[in-house]
């Protein structure tokens, strides 16, 4: 395809970026001329998803790396005010982006603000792979040291060969950089520190743990508030219930009919697991599982003293719950063909006395399209943790007011360094 020229965007001895329009048409698009071979963008061309800018044509010769890809209309996240909502979103998008380039091996090495663009239809797109690279098996170091000063973690200026940490440390100070003056950025102070640990070993290991920590906070607020309001309500369900009459019997004269019908069954959620050493239960999303628009679960949790499957009943259970909840696919995991496939679940919190875990879930059906699913049971999670040390009480306990599209209090102590990430605390 043919481009003519519209005006240079950004010139240096590196490269030149230009703006250009197909000729006879009417579409716009980015043209980037890369001094050197920079053969991570054919690797970038097959590459789709949401969050990334389209590479419509890369041109790899012995001195130059032509690129056209796709215009995005919007502004660098460096230059827009963000709320801690937009803020959320903003970081879990940036961790599913960062999670699916590191499955193929791709490291950007460049996160900063000025890379992240929101576009007009409010989502990110992560651009300039100019510094990007894939892990080499015989290397100790880096061979090209590039990427931002003040952005970039020590092992990405030749002390070790970078990997998914390296944007991992970027996304530390990416955050730290947004969150400056903000009042909320207390919040984060332990996520941050974490993914900017100076030892590798010592950071998040993974984008989608980043990701997850966000999410679970959110739901440990929800749960609590959920109990709060649960509360009086099963109280009068259960007032109600000790006045309700026996309502009247069919005589034997009258005749009840009803019409046979046959509905499919929903397929049990696929690989039900705990993530690693967490009590952290994942399982296959099942998209036409509940009602509405929300997906539904029912979910039992066995304990056992020895690592032997229980056998899927109600008598032998440890708890049980069902699960429901909008499925937009905000808090899951991509997977390799672009789908929300995972759903999470915190259950450690539930657990009370030493042994292996189990958990076995079903997906439930609406009774009208689809009927409950099997039960799927998951591998065994020892927990050991029924004689730890107990956790440091909050000290310097206080409310805190925020205005931020409305009044929001929050619950503030000054020692939360002293807590781990899967850490969670009962709010009454």
């Amino acid at each position: 395809m043919e481009y003519q020229e519209i005006e240079v965007l950004k010139q240096s001895k590196k490269s030149t970026i230009l703006l250009v329009q197909e000729k006879d048409g009417e579409k716009v698009f980015v043209k980037k001329i890369l001094r050197g071979k920079h053969n991570i963008y054919l690797t970038l061309q097959n590459c789709e998803h949401p969050y990334l800018p389209k590479l419509c044509e890369v041109i790899v010769s012995d001195d130059n790396t032509t690129i056209i890809e796709e215009y995005v209309e919007g502004q660098s996240l460096g230059n827009i005010e963000l709320s801690k909502k937009q803020f959320n979103n903003v970081v879990k998008e940036l961790c599913s982006v960062l999670e699916y380039l590191h499955g193929k091996d791709i490291i950007h090495r460049d996160i900063k603000p000025s890379n992240i663009l929101i576009a007009k239809d409010g989502h990110i797109r992560l651009i300039d792979f100019d510094a990007a690279r894939m892990p080499k098996d015989d290397l100790e170091q880096d061979t090209r040291l590039l990427g931002t000063r003040g952005y970039a973690p020590p092992e990405q200026y030749g002390f070790a060969q970078t990997d998914a940490r390296a944007d991992i440390y970027s996304l530390g100070i990416t955050m730290q950089q947004l969150l400056e003056n903000k009042d909320y950025k207390p919040h984060y102070n332990r996520i941050i520190q974490k993914c900017i640990n100076l030892n590798p070993d010592n950071r998040y290991q993974y984008a989608r743990q980043v990701k997850r920590t966000l999410s679970y906070r959110k739901y440990q607020i929800l749960c609590s508030l959920m109990v709060i309001l649960l509360i009086p309500i099963l109280w009068y369900n259960t007032t109600q219930n000790t006045v309700q009459t026996k309502q009247p019997q069919p005589t034997p004269h009258e005749e009840v009919s009803s019409e046979s019908v046959t509905i499919a069954v929903l397929p049990a959620p696929e690989n039900p697991q705990w993530d690693g050493e967490t009590g952290i239960a994942i399982w296959g999303n099942v998209p036409d599982s509940g009602v509405d628009g929300e997906v539904a679960y029912h979910l039992r949790v066995y304990r056992q003293d020895t690592e032997t499957r229980p056998v899927i009943n109600e008598s032998e259970m440890v708890f049980s719950r069902k699960i429901s909840g909008n499925w937009d696919g905000s808090d899951s995991n991509w997977d390799r063909d672009n789908n929300f496939s995972t759903y999470t679940q915190n259950l450690a919190p539930q657990f009370s006395k030493n042994g292996f875990y189990y958990f076995a879930i079903s997906a439930t059906g609406d009774g009208v399209n689809f009927d409950d699913s099997p039960y799927a049971i998951s591998d065994a999670f020892e927990y050991t943790g029924e004689f730890a040390p107990s956790l440091p009480l909050p000290t310097d306990l206080e409310w805190k007011v925020i205005y931020e599209d409305g009044w929001d209090h929050y619950a503030t102590f000054t020692n939360l360094d002293e807590y781990e990430d899967s850490d969670s605390f009962n709010v009454l």
